[in-house]
């Protein structure tokens, strides 16, 4: 198990204004309808509910707005929503995973297909990118729950695969299938975690400058802003020096 910074390669996070944080609350509500749909609509006895409600919260979302997202899913006339995955190739040959839900999937699948289009990129048959990537649990601590060593410890003991640990907070990696257990075992051991996920973990990275990333970035940003949108991957790699191009 290694400890590595995490933060090199990773997009810097959005600012908190009201626009996003409105955003966010949409998609975290989405995710917890569907999950509260797809079992009891009681995160005690439904674990994708309980680690959608455990973000939800990581994101200081009311309450309120669970318990609403909560309900929705057990009203008979809410809507429907389909889990469907996209994937294909961004600028510099950058392969990137899409993660969706949507009530509609022709108007998603058009959406998608025209933000790779106009950055320059394609979208691809389903696992056409999907080989290069291993599907993993991550649980998210900030900093201040403890040193290196300390979570590092704490993962080994709960059963995780891998730890990297930077001033942004520590990312400890597990298999898909252990996640709900090495969670639980940390959450004793360290309190409750900053978020609890399933995502897609390039196997390698694919090298890409600062303007090839300019473009990456606009794409990648483009997708974020979709509603249908949950999640997106990508196996890019900049140096340190190209990154701080794009900040400026």
């Amino acid at each position: 198990m290694a400890g590595h910074s995490h933060a090199k390669n990773i997009m810097h996070r959005k600012g908190k204004s009201d626009a996003v944080r409105s955003k966010v609350f949409s998609k975290l509500a989405r995710e917890i309808t569907v999950a509260a749909k797809m079992g009891m609509p009681d995160p005690a006895f439904n674990s994708r509910l309980r680690l959608a409600v455990v973000n939800a919260r990581s994101q200081s979302m009311p309450k309120d707005n669970i318990d609403r997202a909560i309900k929705k899913a057990i009203g008979s006339d809410g809507e429907n929503f389909e889990e469907i995955r996209y994937e294909g190739y961004g600028p510099g040959g950058v392969a990137i995973i899409v993660e969706t839900l949507t009530d509609n999937r022709n108007r998603t699948a058009s959406n998608v297909r025209s933000y790779f289009s106009k950055c320059g990129g394609a979208m691809g048959e389903t696992n056409s990118v999907g080989f290069m990537f291993d599907k993993v649990g991550e649980i998210v601590y900030p900093a201040k729950a403890g040193s290196e060593d300390a979570i590092m410890e704490a993962a080994i003991e709960a059963g995780a695969d891998d730890v990297e640990s930077s001033e942004d907070g520590h990312y400890v990696t597990t298999t898909f299938e252990a996640m709900v257990d090495v969670a639980a075992a940390l959450e004793k051991a360290l309190g409750e975690a900053e978020s609890v996920k399933a995502v897609w973990k390039p196997q390698t990275n694919a090298p890409i400058d600062a303007d090839k990333g300019a473009t990456l970035m606009r794409l990648i940003a483009m997708l974020e802003e979709d509603d249908d949108v949950q999640n997106v991957y990508s196996n890019f790699e900049m140096s340190d020096e190209d990154m701080a191009k794009l900040d400026a």
